[in-house]
């Protein structure tokens, strides 16, 4: 059974297509890798699914449910959740208050918050210190982190590594896996790092010019130079 299907999507913005009869399945607890060049769709699928970009024809159904027609903040009631390339904190806000802005009005705001600093533990000494503060890896982690608040069912991430120094990329991967490991939580990852993609991801798809055009199923993910040759990538 998926958690999200995709049925023939195309999307827009304004009167320029973008999406092309997209078709994907992502199962609970799956994590599903989509792996391309820039300007292939791959941001704007994500921001699709999320609600920020137009679906023109085509259907985008979560846990049974149709979400064409739900605006952003439903579909982030019913459990989806986005990351966005560039990360988007509050640069004037603490990482604590971002972390509060996360969490929505919850009662358990402090319990949710000593939770998630579980799972991203070097953030507990930048606490007091403010997002624009923090180095690009450490805004990343916040960003993660913020998303995680929300408790989603559904985890849209877009370039998590873009720009981050290795070590940092090493430490959301790591995240990453033990979350994957110890939830339920189902991820949708847009990367152009290929060890990054297929260390994390069960299968991947590769997009290309607004297409979903080629599967990688996860036995075939272990060898990254393998994928790179596949995909055309610069070894």
């Amino acid at each position: 059974m998926s958690l999200l299907e995709v049925r023939n999507l195309k999307a827009a913005y304004g009167a320029v297509p973008a999406l092309h009869q997209v078709d994907m399945t992502v199962a609970p607890g799956e994590v599903v890798g989509v792996l391309g060049h820039n300007g292939m769709g791959k941001t704007t699928l994500l921001r699709a699914l999320m609600g920020f970009v137009k679906v023109t024809s085509g259907d985008i159904v979560f846990d049974g449910q149709k979400l064409n027609a739900l605006p952003v903040n439903a579909r982030a009631r019913m459990g989806l959740g986005l990351v966005p390339q560039g990360r988007m904190i509050f640069p004037t806000l603490s990482v604590r208050e971002n972390l509060e802005s996360g969490i929505a009005g919850q009662k358990d705001a402090d319990t949710v918050i000593e939770e998630i600093l579980t799972i991203f533990p070097r953030l507990t000494r930048l606490l007091d210190r403010s997002g624009g503060a923090l180095s690009g890896g450490e805004q990343q982690l916040l960003a993660l982190a913020r998303c995680l608040c929300r408790k989603p069912r559904l985890m849209l991430l877009d370039e998590p590594t873009e720009g981050i120094q290795p070590s940092i990329i090493d430490e959301i991967s790591e995240t990453l896996q033990a979350l994957t490991r110890n939830t339920d939580i189902t991820i949708v990852l847009v990367e152009q790092n290929l060890d990054f993609i297929t260390g994390l991801s069960d299968r991947v798809y590769t997009i290309s010019n607004g297409v979903l055009d080629r599967q990688i199923p996860k036995d075939q993910l272990t060898d990254s130079r393998a994928v790179s040759e596949f995909m055309g990538f610069a070894a």
